[in-house]
């Protein structure tokens, strides 16, 4: 056993006498579980996919929104939404930030059963893309779409200076204040 696989304490120890019946059997059991982990992490990804979307659609509604305000001349309160939509761009980037964590966890595991099967599929891509540290074999997703709500956020925070009642608010502490 590696010193890689200690640290996380993924696999026990088999004993003199294993509780398998024979090392085929064992082979099934590591099998069928990387099978059900790969699987898992697919479904990560895909609840990230849909968490994106989500935020995305939201995001763009609550853009749209002012945009059509403003036509009418009522935007009032419009920097509540760049409030709003400020938050919500930083729980979004929280978010894709955990599922990041999560899928890098998830696969460093997939690395290591990897080691006791005949083939390294996954390890075997993530060398051919050259690890991650070559954007011209591959830039990881992550990257890129840790950007998008970042965006998203610089024009609510253009909404929130462009809506709010400065003058308002600066007359209201400075009569405030006598």
């Amino acid at each position: 056993m590696s010193q890689r696989d200690d640290d996380l304490g993924l696999f026990t120890s088999i004993p003199e006498a294993p509780p398998y019946p024979a090392q085929e059997k064992y082979q099934a059991h590591l099998l069928d579980q990387y099978k059900l982990y790969v699987e898992m992490a697919d479904r990560v990804s895909s609840r990230r996919q849909s968490a994106n979307s989500y935020f995305l659609s939201v995001n763009s509604a609550i853009l749209a929104f002012v945009g059509y305000v403003t036509t009418k001349d009522s935007s009032g309160y419009l920097w509540l939404l760049g409030i709003a939509g400020m938050v919500l761009s930083f729980l979004w980037f929280s978010i894709i930030t955990s599922y990041r964590d999560l899928n890098t966890a998830k696969f460093r595991i997939i690395h290591q059963i990897e080691q006791r099967l005949p083939l390294s599929l996954y390890d075997a891509e993530w060398n051919a893309m050259g690890r991650g540290k070559n954007p011209a074999l591959y830039r990881p997703l992550s990257h890129i779409e840790r950007i998008v709500p970042w965006v998203f956020l610089l024009l609510h925070l253009y909404v929130f200076t462009q809506t709010f009642p400065w003058q308002a608010m600066s007359s209201y502490f400075c009569s405030a204040s006598r």
